[in-house]
């Protein structure tokens, strides 16, 4: 049964709203060349942080699929419920996150959301007091492929559900 509203984000992915295209089978360079930059931008960054940036810019993006696996992935990894699920409200839950999450989850949403176009002097800078010069790449890189990954998903309607927690691992 589907409960289909002119609202995009209560629409659910049945078989009245398939997936759409199987991007990776079609175009399987330009999916390998996404999991080497996945690899990459993963590398120097903690993992528990690196599943939060993930969650929140799939959040902002109405990624249903990306939310269902990295919050599969953060919680099989030892991310706490309370944590996830205060994470759509983290500027009003401060008090669940360190100083450090919180920098990268206010740069997640300033790169993920660009409504003035840039990402605001005062986001970046405490950015980086927090991370140093490498570290404040790899966040910045995690933020961008997490996107790019949701905008595939969106566009393609990946359906959630299904994802195992390391299954892309």
């Amino acid at each position: 049964m589907t409960t289909h509203t002119d609202d995009p984000t209560t629409v659910e992915y049945t078989a009245e709203r398939p997936a759409r295209l199987d991007w990776a089978r079609h175009a399987p360079e330009v999916y390998k060349a996404m999991v080497r930059l996945e690899t990459a931008a993963r590398k120097s960054i903690d993992h528990t942080l690196y599943e939060l940036v993930k969650i929140r810019a799939s959040q902002i993006n109405h990624c249903a699929f990306c939310i269902d696996m990295h919050t599969k992935d953060a919680l099989a990894s030892g991310e706490s419920v309370e944590r996830i699920v205060q994470l759509s409200a983290w500027d009003e839950s401060r008090h669940f996150y360190t100083a450090k999450e919180l920098a990268a989850l206010e740069l997640t949403e300033a790169v993920t959301v660009l409504t003035d176009g840039f990402v605001p002097d005062e986001v970046y800078e405490n950015a980086a007091k927090h991370f140093d010069e490498a570290e404040l790449s790899a966040v910045i890189a995690a933020i961008a492929v997490i996107n790019a990954w949701n905008r595939f998903g969106v566009t393609c309607r990946m359906a959630p559900g299904h994802y195992q927690p390391g299954q892309h691992a």
